[in-house]
């Protein structure tokens, strides 16, 4: 059974709120990455063909869940800017991109020039020891709820939130975390992805015996 048509820019401004000027800044990022990748491995060739809705789409969704509140935002494994590049674009303030790859942090520079979009472009391991603190952790397609919650447990204050882009799968890994952490969840069903979840984590304790 074949799957939906391809997303393009007008169909994303429907499905998601947003001012022409920010879709005329997503359409300059969108082209800068078509592009590069064709050099640098940013994201699947396979996925450029449905760009709006695999990548734009799958990061934007994320921003109706920022709260009206958070101050910072950090990104983990940004590769090409998913989700933490296009929600900085969408207007989430102090946006830090970790990303160990130095020709992804390149082209994130590069994006975030062509698109003038301020971002913190950290060239790091996400488990580099830092002193930063977050309001948001964002990852998309990056490593188990398990691992996430290990990485993201220095940046966080007993007010962050974790929203992690996750698939098949996430009930297991939502019965793992349980066993070591107090954590308060919700999950919403992904606007690009029919398998698709957000899942929204605040951490209230760490059990590390568990």
């Amino acid at each position: 059974m074949p799957g939906p048509e391809p997303l393009a820019a007008a169909g994303f401004a429907a499905a998601i709120n947003v001012s022409r000027e920010t879709i005329e800044r997503l359409e300059r990022y969108a082209a800068l990455l078509i592009k590069w990748n064709k050099t640098v491995n940013l994201v699947g060739r396979s996925t450029i063909a449905d760009l709006w809705r695999r990548h734009m789409l799958d990061s934007a969704q994320l921003f109706p869940y920022l709260p009206k509140s958070a101050g910072r935002l950090v990104d983990f494994g940004s590769g090409a800017g998913f989700p933490g590049l296009v929600l900085a674009i969408m207007g989430a303030p102090d946006v830090h991109l970790v990303e160990a790859n130095a020709r992804k942090c390149a082209f994130l520079r590069e994006a975030a020039r062509v698109t003038e979009t301020a971002v913190t472009i950290h060239n790091a391991r996400i488990e580099t020891p830092t002193a930063l603190k977050a309001d948001v952790v964002t990852a998309r397609a990056l490593a188990p709820l398990s691992i996430l919650l290990e990485y993201a447990e220095p940046y966080l204050t007993p007010n962050s939130i974790c929203l992690f882009l996750k698939g098949t799968g996430v009930d297991e890994e939502l019965t793992e975390i349980q066993k070591m952490w107090n954590i308060r969840e919700n999950t919403y069903s992904s606007l690009s992805n029919p398998d698709g979840v957000i899942v929204r984590l605040e951490v209230l304790s760490h059990d590390s015996a568990g």
